[in-house]
């Protein structure tokens, strides 16, 4: 398999079959340099996870996490079949034709109105079903089984890694608008009643900063993106 090439500043690792997740958190605690993509390219899937060092407050650094979303379907419409429909839910889910094919997690070192030492984003895409008999979880698909089996794992991977680093430098002068525009063109899931971060009630809107407004027992109830920070398990 070729290896993956990257924009400069930035520095591929293989996962040699390990969690590129928790190896990405580990090395950011310990101090390596931010644009680290950590990569696993197994035949049925596809994880990888980038280190970023953001240089604004966690709060605002969180939206990291739907530059990611909107820099993996730029890539995947690069070589998908037009047809192809990419979606992104807010809690980082992605859905290939209306169905979960993946999901993007993110962690941070800090506190919510500290400038982190760094910030994590994970990336896992299921490249072909567990089952061939699909029909038992039509809700969840795998990418090769949507039409892109001509997608190459290692092109995708570094075409996310492009695409994103294209979005941050937008976000990085100052254009949320844009990416608020880009990201909610491409939501999943987001009306009616929606259970998310432990909260159930009514999809309102999203704010500027893309935080979620729900209505939760007549009171409007805001969900921050940073309520997607997690650690690997």
């Amino acid at each position: 398999m070729t290896e993956p090439q990257f924009p400069p500043l930035f520095s591929g690792q293989s996962a040699e079959g390990g969690d590129p997740f928790a190896l990405a958190c580990a090395a950011a605690e310990a101090g390596c340099d931010a644009g680290l993509v950590i990569y696993d390219l197994a035949p049925d899937t596809l994880r990888a996870a980038i280190v970023f060092a953001p240089e604004v407050t966690l709060s605002q650094a969180a939206a990291i996490l739907p530059i990611c979303g909107v820099g993996f379907q730029n890539a995947l419409g690069a070589y998908a079949p037009p047809e192809v429909g990419v979606h992104l839910g807010w809690d980082g889910g992605i859905y290939v034709n209306g169905g979960r094919c993946g999901s993007l997690r993110m962690a941070a070192s800090g506190e919510l109105d500290q400038e982190p030492d760094w910030i994590v984003v994970d990336l896992t895409l299921a490249l072909w079903p567990q089952s061939d008999d699909t029909g038992l979880t039509p809700d969840v698909t795998a990418l090769y089984a949507e039409g892109c089996a001509e997608v190459g794992a290692v092109e995708l991977l570094e075409a996310w890694v492009r695409h994103t680093l294209v979005g941050i430098n937008t976000w990085a002068d100052g254009d949320m608008a844009q990416l608020h525009r880009n990201w909610t063109g491409l939501a999943h899931g987001l009306s009616g009643e929606l259970t998310i971060a432990g909260q159930t009630g009514t999809y309102i809107g999203l704010d500027e900063n893309l935080g979620l407004l729900l209505k939760v027992d007549g009171e409007t109830v805001l969900l921050p993106l940073t309520e997607n920070l997690t650690r690997p398990t």
